[in-house]
């Protein structure tokens, strides 16, 4: 059963007032910004550019003071890129620069596992990816409930990216409305040995809406672990405030090892995802680094979570 197609499941057995909007008193907006850690910027831009339509939208070094709001020092002064989809939505990947480690298998270590994008047509990306010579890592799939289908792709830095349509009430099961055929980001996957940690993390500090636990068949996961097809995966989805905007919480196995970083820098592969929020002094966190005014006038401060995912918020001044 496919991941992305859980989510469909858990939305058909909620009241639609309980899927369709977040709760307004949730701390996390909505997601802003993914950073994704490579050691080839240019081929990885290139990959965003060639196969999911973005566009270069900036182009430097990442400043010492940046990495120091990270925590991570040894950041300061790489390359990094950003890019924005092509309907020019204010939610962009971020390419930043690192020493070159082992390249990380999808899906089977703590913390930011896959990005999910929104696309009008799945048939029509699908085929255009596989055409390109795109890695594959599970076609076009649906479970029957509702109209969302999804394939998996993997991404130029070992980064699983989910692409995910919709044809059916976007309302109902809290997708995006597209503006163009490869869109945004709108879901975050986590995985970590303890869902439940997780959950209420991001429950308890963050006031996220609950959209359901499951325990179910993912097919994808079960063929990145090499376990038995009939598996079962223990996941959870909660919803931010803005419309659109969720995370997904699978359960790992509790042996799995970290990916493997140089000293300073961040993990390869999906190593932060940036989220907006209303005022940073309003959160109890134990930051990495004192917030700083590292976006112009907005404040951005970056804590750790439970499965050492690195998780940066940013001040919305709109």
């Amino acid at each position: 059963m496919m991941r992305s197609m859980l989510i469909a499941l858990v939305a058909a057995l909620l009241p639609a007032a309980a899927v369709g909007q977040g709760p307004p008193d949730a701390i996390l907006k909505r997601i802003r910004m993914v950073t994704v850690a490579t050691p080839d910027v240019d081929g990885a831009q290139n990959w965003y550019v060639r196969h999911l339509d973005y566009k270069p939208a900036r182009r430097g070094k990442i400043s010492d003071r940046m990495a120091g709001a990270w925590g991570l020092l040894a950041m300061g002064g790489r390359d990094y890129a950003l890019l924005q989809p092509a309907s020019g939505e204010d939610v962009y990947i971020r390419l930043a620069a690192i020493d070159r480690p082992a390249t990380p298998a999808p899906l089977i270590s703590p913390g930011w596992t896959a990005i999910e994008i929104g696309v009008a047509d799945v048939d029509a990306s699908f085929a255009r990816l596989k055409n390109a010579g795109v890695e594959i890592l599970a076609t076009p799939d649906g479970i029957g409930v509702g109209a969302i289908r999804a394939f998996q792709v993997k991404g130029p830095a070992g980064e699983v990216v989910y692409l995910t349509g919709n044809t059916g009430d976007r309302l109902k099961s809290n997708h995006p409305e597209l503006k163009s055929p490869i869109d945004r980001p709108f879901i975050m996957v986590m995985c970590g040995p303890s869902r439940t940690e997780l959950k209420s993390f991001y429950m308890d500090l963050f006031r996220l809406g609950d959209q359901g636990d499951l325990s179910l068949t993912v097919r994808i996961l079960n063929d990145a672990l090499k376990r038995p097809a009939d598996t079962k995966t223990d996941l959870s989805v909660l919803v931010m405030r803005e419309r659109g905007n969720k995370l997904e919480i699978d359960q790992l196995p509790p042996d799995l090892p970290e990916r493997p970083k140089a000293m300073g820098q961040f993990p390869p592969g999906i190593a932060m995802v940036s989220f907006t929020v209303d005022d940073i002094s309003a959160l109890p966190a134990a930051w990495r680094a004192q917030p700083d005014n590292t976006y112009g006038e907005a404040r951005a401060g970056t804590l750790s979570g439970p499965a050492g995912e690195l998780i940066e918020l940013v001040e919305d001044l709109s």
